[in-house]
């Protein structure tokens, strides 16, 4: 039996955790009916001295154990940590225990903002990791030895597996017992959740690029705002440059600096949001929302999808449609 311990952070979405074990137990029950015996002793710890962990819909969460009370060189077979926490004292904790407790465990993986910690531990360090999409360029700015990934729902980098956000952490966790049982039991257990084994796309497809990055007013803030209102036009550097009476040189690095992105980084974002919005809003074409966007031809917008979402344009508007009302 392999013992799990799940590291849960006060205020944060306690069904990350919940369904984390579920999908652990469930394992245990198919294995138990199969006469083989339970895999999983799953165990719950919370760095509050209290045993209570408080999930910010108001609902809470009973823990096994508090964390310092938890022998670090305790051998575990898995430490997944769940988030970062509300407060740096919390997050701290975590990362002073896992420290200690990385040498005794077979395998650590991290949910969501839980990459973070393991970033300030080193575990990361020289390794490919992902984290939820809004905590990318964070993750990547404080630790740039670590190899952040956008792209994939989770990854696997030795006994060091992340994931990006919350219900990522549930394609980890199938994966985890399909590397440890095989692949039918994981698949029995994704199919009595009514869940995909491997879901398609990653999880970039649900992320939201920041079209309005800069505070206050300017010539850029002004710009901004023109070139979503111009997305068709000619939007290259030498155009927006001039519109602002600046130098190409200069002006891209005016640019980048107040917004984040360089100047052709945000007309792609721009688009690309654009035509997102026509094809979870519209039934339009393909081509008439290139052409409304800027992209020139459906084959433009079908590749920049490819390569920002990795996921076709036709796949974005099945998953992502408005509902047709009765």
């Amino acid at each position: 039996m392999k013992k799990i311990l799940i590291i849960v952070p006060d205020g944060g979405m306690l069904f990350e955790s919940a369904g984390i074990a579920d999908i652990l137990t469930q394992a245990n029950q198919l294995q138990t009916e199969g006469l083989a015996g339970p895999c999983y002793q799953v165990h719950v710890a919370t760095t509050q001295p209290h045993q209570v962990i408080h999930g910010q819909s108001g609902l809470n969460l009973l823990a096994d154990h508090r964390l310092h009370e938890l022998d670090p060189r305790e051998p575990l077979d898995t430490i997944i940590i769940t988030g970062r926490g509300q407060n740096a004292l919390e997050g701290t904790a975590v990362v002073d225990w896992l420290r200690l407790a990385a040498p005794h465990a077979r395998r650590i993986a991290s949910i969501c903002g839980g990459a973070l910690l393991l970033a300030q531990t080193g575990l990361l360090d020289g390794k490919r990791a992902t984290t939820h999409w809004r905590l990318l360029d964070t993750l990547q700015a404080e630790f740039p030895q670590v190899k952040v990934e956008g792209g994939p729902l989770y990854i696997q980098d030795g006994n060091i597996w992340t994931s990006g956000g919350v219900s990522s952490g549930f394609d980890l966790t199938l994966a985890l017992v399909e590397e440890d049982y095989g692949f039918s039991l994981a698949r029995d257990i994704a199919q009595d959740f009514v869940m995909y084994l491997r879901r398609p796309g990653g999880q970039l497809q649900f992320s939201r690029f920041n079209l309005r990055q800069t505070s206050g007013s300017g010539p850029i803030n002004d710009l901004l705002s023109w070139i979503l209102e111009n997305l068709t036009a000619d939007l290259c550097v030498e155009k927006l440059a001039e519109k602002v009476a600046m130098s190409p040189r200069n002006f891209t690095r005016v640019f980048t600096r107040e917004t984040g992105a360089s100047p052709a980084r945000y007309v792609a974002e721009a688009r690309l949001a654009a035509a997102r919005q026509q094809l979870e809003q519209t039934t339009d074409t393909l081509d008439r929302i290139a052409e409304q966007t800027g992209f020139g031809s459906s084959i433009n917008l079908r590749r920049l999808f490819e390569k920002q979402l990795n996921l076709t344009p036709g796949e974005y508007r099945q998953r992502f449609h408005i509902r047709k009302m009765a």
